[in-house]
């Protein structure tokens, strides 16, 4: 991992990413992203990030030293992105190839009106996710001595500029419905265990988190433009049902991530020399 000293970097490579919500509005439609030749595939930098976690497969051969779990290390922000960034066994319903695209779960055709109605029409405090879309919840924790803040500034000081870093992530199928998932209960609240800053719990029951090397993500990174970071990741495979109110909850608490939109996506890597190989 290359160290980071400055601002713009910073942003270029922020976990939350620099670009405007997924639904914000455009002047203009985007053109989806030119699939990478075998020219422009970016191999002098290690394993990418997003993938297929139910392909292990992957020939990088940057076999950086992987982070510990995660209450070992320091929670120093949390994020979404609207739809999976990943791929998985419960999130394999493709999008789309651009910035708002990714990957939905897989029983969101099965919805009824009801789940997914949008008790706000829109104006929750939250934007960038309505009922009936998929988001990928990141979080992001450090080896670094530091405290949850906003992007991925907080994961690093003067004095630790190369940090161990690793992300939690857990795909939810977002629905207009109180006895679904409380976000609330997975966010920062100034839990501090023995000694490090913790959120107040992480999803279970969604089957066992496949960890493997990677990088950041966001949309500004491709298959030709990827990320200098190393990240360990940890993704779970199934999704869970999350209820969006819990959602506005979370960014009407000026929660310390300033978090209150979702963000786009990176798309699918897919060039195994791009993806580390998971055992």
């Amino acid at each position: 991992m290359k160290p980071i000293t400055t601002l713009p970097l910073l942003c270029a490579v922020a976990l939350a990413g620099c670009a405007a919500s997924p639904t914000a509005p455009q002047n203009t439609t985007p053109a989806p992203p030119q699939a990478a030749t075998a020219d422009t595939i970016c191999v002098d930098l290690g394993p990418q990030t997003p993938r297929d976690i139910s392909n292990l497969h992957g020939v990088n051969p940057n076999q950086f030293r992987m982070a510990p779990a995660s209450n070992n290390l320091n929670l120093c922000n949390i994020h979404t992105h609207t739809n999976a960034e990943h791929k998985g066994p419960g999130f394999s319903v493709f999008v789309g190839d651009h910035d708002s695209g990714g990957y939905a779960c897989n029983e969101t055709a099965d919805l009824t009106p009801e789940e997914i109605t949008d008790p706000l029409n829109g104006e929750g405090a939250y934007q960038g996710v309505k009922p009936g879309d998929t988001i990928e919840v990141h979080w992001v924790f450090s080896s670094c001595n530091v405290a949850p803040g906003q992007g991925l500034g907080a994961c690093l000081n003067d004095a630790c500029t190369d940090p161990l870093l690793r992300v939690e992530a857990q795909t939810f199928l977002v629905v207009n419905d109180p006895e679904a998932t409380n976000f609330m209960d997975y966010v920062y609240s100034g839990n501090i265990t023995a000694p490090t800053h913790q959120p107040d719990n992480l999803p279970t029951g969604t089957g066992t988190p496949v960890v493997f090397r990677g990088s950041t993500t966001g949309p500004s990174y491709t298959q030709s433009t990827c990320s200098p970071l190393q990240v360990t990741w940890s993704v779970r495979p199934q999704c869970a049902r999350l209820d969006i109110s819990s959602l506005h909850k979370w960014a009407e608490s000026n929660n310390v991530f300033a978090e209150t939109k979702s963000h786009g996506v990176r798309q699918l890597v897919t060039d195994p020399r791009l993806l580390s190989n998971i055992e």
